[in-house]
């Protein structure tokens, strides 16, 4: 009797390691992070930001702003001629893209990224050191504006670019530039754009931290940046990189109005659109499940 008791319970086990081991075929581990770890992760990156050394965050936010003129410069050259509207926006939103993929995959130090990270971090994990959260905006938005001018420079001065990039450039300004002639309307306009257009960076920066390979992450950075560069959303660290060109190479508009007429609206609308419709948002739609899994305050 005992006997046939141990052959069963020996079966029994057999059976349950067979099921295990058809679990571990039939069910692969995720490719991907979930919504909740990807909250928690800009919480992380956003702590980790913030605890660099002030040379550092400076320096990555220089070069940021350097891969925003690049990005704005390829997508010009992509869409130089082409007529079919709608791949004239795919082209240029490609080519953006590249610029975005540096960014995010280098760890630079991006403005309208940032106005995700931070405030993921403010509303996630407790102990915060506030008094440098104002800096750390400000230096990395000043970093970027700087890197974006310096690669304009240096691509004027290295003369690689022919004329008919620089007719499709001033295409590109005046789209950017179209809200002057509406005064406080048209400045009400860029705000509200700005929201959109950071709503869709920070979409960008949750796709790509969900990716678990370089490809994932390629492509997470990609569809957001497509869609918002073919609306016309005004995004402020993009707008630096159209802007150190069109300064240096068209008198139609002056510098202050490039800031003050885009940027600043623009910079204000994206602090809404990251730190609100992703940051908030997600947060507390995840509140529980990143306190029950991930600790929340530690």
């Amino acid at each position: 009797m005992k006997e046939n008791e141990s052959i069963k319970e020996k079966e029994e086990k057999e059976n349950r390691q067979t099921n295990a081991s058809e679990e571990e075929i039939d069910r692969p581990g995720r490719q991907f992070y979930i919504p909740s770890q990807i909250v928690d992760e800009f919480g992380e990156k956003g702590r980790d930001h913030l605890n660099k050394k002030p040379r550092a965050q400076f320096l990555l936010a220089l070069t940021a702003g350097s891969f925003m003129t690049f990005g704005a410069v390829f997508s010009i050259l992509l869409a130089i001629d082409i007529q079919a509207e709608g791949l004239f926006y795919l082209m240029s939103g490609l080519g953006f893209a590249a610029g975005y993929a540096m960014v995010f995959i280098s760890g630079a130090v991006l403005f309208t990224e940032v106005n995700v990270l931070l405030p993921s971090y403010l509303f996630n994990k407790k102990g915060l050191m506030k008094v440098n959260i104002y800096k750390f905006w400000l230096a990395t938005y000043l970093g970027n504006m700087i890197g974006a001018f310096a690669v304009g420079l240096l691509i004027q001065m290295s003369g690689s670019l022919s004329d008919p990039f620089y007719s499709e450039l001033a295409v590109y300004v005046d789209k950017k530039m179209k809200f002057l002639d509406y005064g406080v309307k048209g400045w009400f306009e860029i705000l509200v754009s700005g929201v959109l257009a950071n709503w869709l960076i920070g979409m960008a920066a949750f796709l790509t931290t969900s990716a678990r390979d370089i490809t994932g992450k390629i492509l997470g950075t990609t569809l957001p940046v497509v869609l918002f560069v073919a609306g016309n959303f005004q995004h402020s660290a993009a707008n630096m990189g159209y802007f150190s060109m069109g300064i240096l190479s068209m008198d139609q508009y002056t510098w202050y109005e490039y800031i003050f007429f885009n940027l600043i609206p623009a910079s204000i609308g994206n602090l809404i659109g990251g730190g609100i419709l992703v940051s908030l948002l997600f947060t507390y739609a995840y509140k529980e499940d990143i306190e029950n899994t991930f600790g929340m305050g530690k």
